[in-house]
């Protein structure tokens, strides 16, 4: 552990840091550097842990790209999200390491009412993953409920998940796509959020537009 902790140290770049500091993220490591590391060490259960432990963020990084995401318990796992207060630390543990193990719908469930909101936005976006891959026994009627209610109001990234959810009803269920554009035009979130040339705007009525007419036939 001390040996890629030295080298992690190493490879901190000040000008790297200053960039994901904007994002909210506290390392200065380049992801691709911080991937070469992980790619070189392979999966190495015991070492992840030990990095967890260390609270280090370019550590914990590198903890989530070599660990066996099936080795977890489900307590293990809230208890790793509620320490993850860096949104890179955060998107990761949930993509990586939660999606691809075995208590992704019991944390699901038990995180989207979570007080906590960024606990809660990671069952959002285990709930995107629901809608787009496994919707049979979901309540979408329900979510949309919830996303109306709540959605404008919702500190960011509770409501950057439900957003992404939002979007995700309209393209992937056509039932649903006019209720799903309504609230998005009605309520405007993200209406404005700044988007980098040939991006698709997180804005959810383009969003949806924009996705299902990738999906029409040339």
């Amino acid at each position: 552990m001390a040996e890629v902790l030295a080298e992690l140290a190493a490879l901190e770049d000040p000008k790297a840091r200053a960039v994901n500091e904007r994002h909210g993220d506290d390392h200065g490591v380049n992801l691709g550097a911080l991937r070469a590391v992980a790619k070189r060490l392979k999966t190495q259960q015991d070492l992840a842990r030990e990095l967890w432990a260390t609270g280090d963020t370019a550590a914990r990084l590198v903890a989530l790209l070599i660990c066996r995401p099936k080795a977890f318990e489900r307590d293990e796992l809230d208890t790793m999200l509620r320490e993850s207060r860096t949104p890179k630390v955060h998107d990761w543990l949930v993509n990586y390491v939660v999606k691809k193990g075995p208590h992704a719908e019991a944390l699901r469930v038990a995180w989207i009412t979570d007080p906590d909101p960024v606990v809660a936005s990671a069952g959002w976006a285990l709930t995107v993953e629901r809608v787009a891959k496994k919707p049979d026994g979901l309540d979408l009627d329900g979510l949309l409920d919830v996303i109306e209610a709540e959605m404008k109001d919702a500190p960011d990234r509770l409501q950057w998940g439900m957003n992404h959810c939002l979007a995700q009803i309209g393209i992937s269920h056509p039932d649903r796509r006019a209720r799903a554009l309504e609230i998005g035009e009605r309520l405007e979130v993200l209406k404005d959020y700044p988007t980098p040339p040939n991006c698709t705007s997180p804005y959810a009525p383009i969003w949806i537009t924009e996705m299902v007419r990738r999906q029409q036939p040339a």
